[in-house]
């Protein structure tokens, strides 16, 4: 989700561009040292985001190695994604800025477009959402912002070595959320909590890996105990504009059909 979003903004700002991916020409796979250097060919920033999670197991040694590399090669600036509070990130973070210091860290907490690009979609169209933790107060942070931030850092000078930590302008239950969704697309969309077990039995049958709904479960569950309710202005303090609100996030949505 991020990354087209980071691309197409570097696009109309006429900067050239080069998506790493497997699928993608020249192919690009975090595992893979061997197709590091045809996507570092003349690249002077990257924008480094590692799939599923940057606290998976394997994350660390991928994500750092790559940096090293481009740095090596000349690369000149780099922003990566990070997970606002979640010990595994923080980990990766550390070694990724051993490997390349000017690196800007762009920690996020929970995504607003979780619910109309991702995994919340369905259930929001179903008109309930679940979720294995408590009912705490998140400050969702628009995709837009974070990408917009993400190519600010690229792009312009003064953010070498910075750490954003970057939300929206207020925190939600997950119960509110689910209530400003409803207003949105007039329609019920209530929040529920279920017991983990239930959360992964149900992923699993939607076809995800077990070790992958796991993985998530257990930070969903780290992360998702207050630590990062208070919000931040990070986006501000870059953009020079306030975050977008949730609620305007919910109205674009439903305007794009997101969920009809």
């Amino acid at each position: 989700m991020t990354g087209r979003r980071v691309t197409d903004l570097l696009k109309q700002r006429g900067v050239d561009t080069r998506v790493g991916s497997r699928s993608g020409s020249p192919r690009f796979d975090w595992h893979d040292t061997g197709t590091w250097d045809p996507v570092l060919e003349g690249v002077t920033g990257v924008y480094l985001c590692y799939h599923p999670d940057l606290a998976m197991p394997g994350a660390i040694e991928a994500v750092s190695g790559f940096a090293a590399r481009a740095a090596e090669r000349g690369v000149r600036r780099a922003v990566l994604l990070s997970g606002r509070g979640e010990d595994g990130a923080l980990a990766a973070e550390r070694a990724v800025r051993d490997a390349f210091p000017d690196t800007v860290l762009a920690r996020s907490s929970f995504f607003a477009q979780n619910y109309s690009e991702s995994f919340f979609t369905e259930q929001v169209r179903a008109g309930a959402t679940f979720m294995p933790v408590p009912d705490v107060a998140e400050p969702f942070i628009d995709l837009d912002d974070f990408a917009a931030v993400a190519v600010t850092a690229l792009t312009e000078d003064g953010h070498a070595g910075r750490t954003y930590d970057l939300t929206g302008p207020r925190s939600l239950t997950f119960t509110e959320a689910a209530a400003v969704l409803s207003e949105a697309t007039g329609r019920t969309v209530e929040h529920r909590t279920i017991a983990p077990g239930q959360y992964i039995e149900g992923a699993v049958a939607q076809g995800l890996s077990d070790e992958l709904v796991r993985g998530l479960v257990e930070i969903f569950q780290q992360t998702l105990d207050g630590r990062n309710t208070e919000p931040t202005d990070d986006v501000a303090r870059v953009l020079g504009r306030p975050a977008r609100d949730f609620a305007d996030y919910a109205r674009r949505a439903a305007r794009t059909g997101a969920w009809d």
